[in-house]
């Protein structure tokens, strides 16, 4: 049996962010931020809500449906005018408020459908703040897809990983990209099958860093402003796990519950269903890939080996 993997450099985690929930602020010369009051264990400090322009704005991430967050986003551009609301994927974090402030402004909510996607087993453990599931945006958006106003362009990069239909948008004028929940600087994102995919997200990561952004604006959290390491570092991180889970069943057939110990020492145990999720991301992928076999379709429960 080979030695196990080696881990890789810690990931260059930034946290600290200046802010104040429901406060406008801003950012860079083309976009402003207001955060919502759901600071959660899945949201870390609130969904941020990006406002793009001057006059003629793209609002991103109108985030959920509280009431203080769509008057504290009205009062953020009172006297300007919305061309689009824009929803990088169906989490409702994300979207819950997206129909509501749209229809107020009296434009379209753009996005990509949740038509299609299936949802988690219901036994899953929670590891998000909930989904759409019906979600359907007035316009769909396409990849490379340009959207603009007086002085901002916004192209679309579907990136699925986190969620099939989840957008990134690139703000080609200051070299940034919104990435929604695809990288962010606090934490690695949830991919979670059969709406995640292990594959398509690590594909996407390595798109987004050739395309040598300055800056990434998360939803959740600080904006991350040395991308290239920071993403190198992300799919180090996911590389890992796989060589990790590799390195295991060399030994034997093995369930998920068996490989958690070794693969996460020193994790609280209480995590454990939550590491589960993340290691079946990585057998579904395997197992796609015909590394791994399993009897059926990968699951919680499935006794996995070396195809």
């Amino acid at each position: 049996m080979r030695a196990a993997p080696t881990p890789p450099p810690p990931i260059p985690f930034v946290r600290e962010m200046a802010f104040e929930p429901g406060r406008c602020d801003p950012v860079s010369p083309l976009v402003r931020r207001v955060v919502a009051r759901n600071a959660s264990a899945f949201t870390y400090t609130g969904t941020a809500t990006f406002i793009v322009g001057q006059g003629e704005l793209a609002v991103i991430d109108p985030g959920p449906a509280e009431e203080a967050h769509f008057e504290a986003l009205n009062r953020a551009i009172d006297g300007e005018r919305v061309s689009h609301v824009i929803v990088t994927h169906h989490h409702l974090d994300h979207s819950a408020l997206a129909r509501r402030f749209a229809d107020h402004h009296g434009v379209k909510v753009y996005g990509l459908p949740a038509q299609g996607v299936t949802p988690m087993d219901p036994d899953a453990p929670v590891m998000e703040e909930g989904a759409d599931f019906s979600f359907t945006p007035d316009e769909n958006l396409k990849d490379d897809e340009r959207l603009s106003g007086p002085g901002w362009t916004l192209e679309v990069l579907h990136t699925p990983g986190h969620a099939a239909n989840h957008l990134c948008l690139a703000l080609l004028e200051e070299n940034a990209l919104f990435s929604g929940d695809h990288i962010m600087g606090w934490a690695t994102s949830v991919v979670l099958p059969p709406d995640g995919d292990m594959g398509d997200y690590l594909v996407q990561l390595e798109r987004v860093r050739k395309r040598g952004f300055a800056t990434l604006w998360p939803t959740h959290g600080p904006p991350v402003t040395d991308p290239d390491p920071f993403i190198a570092a992300y799919i180090a991180h996911r590389h890992y796990r796989e060589a990790q889970i590799l390195h295991a069943l060399e030994a034997g057939p093995a369930t998920i519950r068996a490989l958690l110990p070794a693969m996460y020492a020193g994790l609280d145990e209480r995590l454990f269903p939550a590491a589960a999720m993340s290691v079946l991301s990585h057998m579904s992928d395997l197992h796609a890939r015909g590394i791994i076999a399993c009897e059926g379709a990968p699951g919680l429960e499935s006794v996995y080996r070396l195809a």
